[in-house]
């Protein structure tokens, strides 16, 4: 359970850092790009990744697919606020959990007793509670379906795709998370010279410092994740729904305590409820 929660802890970093990062001039396509140099370095160098012994058989459509999707997925939540709100995005975001819990059924064929059912739907409830707002009016965008779908399937699949890296035994998922890694800096670069090609580039110290802390923050909270699914093994809605309600639960205290987010009764509610879902999961092994 430690994995899981060093891992809550990078994930809710991140959002805390960005929400601070917002307040300067950064630019989003270069802190993007500086966090994956940062990660592809710190798994190639801290996991002594050997480039002549790859296997025949490493799981090149697993790699691809979440080299493009880290990025991807970045850019889409991105524009989804933008457009539509901080809030649906977020609520996206959350129910994007009911991906990977199909899965562990259909795919994965985990099995579930009462408890781990019951401790499931306390935390959906959890999260509708939790993200109950005063308003759901925020921006009003012809162009928010896009985007809000996209950040619904994308962190679903993405979930899906780490737990079938962590199940490959051929490489140690540390050496196959440089590749993911490096897959997802070169899709970064391209996407860097395609949004950015009639602008110049400037590198600011404040999006030099934001991109060196994501990318830090970012390869903890996947390098634990990947670990949480290794101890997981066979019960992988632990980590696809103790990830997410630790992260909505960690993620509203600090808002509260630290950036004077407003809390309704609902939302409290919300709190002990996904409090409770996470104690049944554990309970539920």
């Amino acid at each position: 359970m430690l994995y899981l929660i060093l891992s809550i802890i990078g994930s809710v970093s991140v959002g805390v850092l960005f929400k601070i990062l917002k307040n300067y001039n950064i630019n989003i396509f270069l802190i993007i790009l500086i966090n994956y140099i940062v990660t592809s370095f710190l798994s190639y160098y801290i996991f002594d990744v050997d480039l002549t012994k790859i296997p025949n058989n490493l799981p090149f459509s697993t790699i691809l697919a979440l080299g493009f999707l880290l990025p991807t997925i970045f850019l889409a939540q991105y524009y989804s606020i933008k457009n539509t709100g901080i809030i649906k995005t977020d609520i996206a975001q959350r129910l994007s959990l009911l991906i990977p819990i199909l899965s562990s059924i259909f795919l994965f064929k985990e099995q579930f007793n009462t408890t781990r059912y019951v401790a499931l739907t306390i935390g959906l409830i959890a999260i509708y509670f939790i993200l109950n707002k005063a308003s759901l009016k925020e921006k009003k965008s012809n162009n928010f379906l896009i985007p809000l779908v996209s950040v619904f399937i994308g962190f679903g699949v993405i979930d899906i795709f780490f737990k079938k890296l962590a199940l490959y035994s051929a490489m140690p998922y540390k050496s196959s998370l440089f590749f993911v890694f490096a897959t997802a800096l070169l899709f970064t670069s391209f996407y860097c010279i395609f949004f950015e090609r009639k602008e110049v580039i400037k590198l600011s110290k404040s999006t030099l410092f934001g991109g060196v802390s994501v990318g830090i923050l970012n390869f903890i909270n996947i390098f634990f994740y990947l670990k949480a699914h290794s101890a997981f093994t066979e019960n992988p809605t632990i980590v696809f729904a103790g990830m997410n309600f630790g992260v909505i639960l960690l993620g509203t205290l600090i808002g509260y305590l630290f950036f004077n987010e407003k809390l309704n009764r609902m939302n409290v509610i919300g709190l002990l409820l996904a409090l409770i879902a996470i104690v049944l999961l554990m309970i539920s092994l």
